[in-house]
């Protein structure tokens, strides 16, 4: 699968996808993927760890250019279809603003007929996500002091974000 933003990509309406202050709900996701044709549904909840590199991490905080990121996401979607034509629902939904540890920043949820079809579009979605979307974050560290990182630029780095 190749992402890319050539032509602008609407997104389905039986898919649901947002850039939200608001707390994410694995309730509310879920039932968006949902389909009386799925066999599966797997969802991948992204949680504000207590530590990075073993350094303690007190809180992340979000932001995002929604527009583009918005079309990644689309364009994320449109990929998992021509790819496998079985694909019910996407669902792809990310927090901003700061977020305590064991807070949701990130929910994807893929629907199909079968499982092996579900772990391998959502495995790609969040992927695909973390190195295409204008979406970083700022670790707030126990000592006081915090940095700005891509999230990107974690997934080139080898860093574990």
């Amino acid at each position: 699968m190749t992402t890319t933003l050539a032509s602008a990509v609407k997104p389905r309406a039986e898919d649901s996808f947002a850039i939200s202050f608001a707390p994410l709900s694995l309730e509310e996701i879920y039932a968006k993927s949902d389909d009386p044709a799925n066999g599966a549904v797997v969802v991948m909840s992204g949680v504000v760890r207590n530590q990075t590199d073993g350094k303690p991490v007190i809180a992340l905080e979000y932001q995002a250019y929604e527009p583009m990121a918005l079309r990644i996401f689309y364009q994320i979607a449109a990929d998992i279809r021509l790819s496998m034509s079985d694909v019910n629902r996407v669902v792809i939904h990310h927090r901003t603003g700061r977020l305590q540890v064991g807070e949701i920043s990130v929910l994807v949820a893929v629907g199909c007929p079968h499982r092996s079809e579900a772990f391998e579009a959502c495995q790609y979605a969040i992927d695909t996500l973390k190195h295409q979307a204008p979406i970083w974050k700022k670790e707030h560290w126990e000592d006081g002091s915090s940095r700005w990182v891509s999230i990107a630029a974690c997934e080139t780095s080898g860093e574990n974000c």
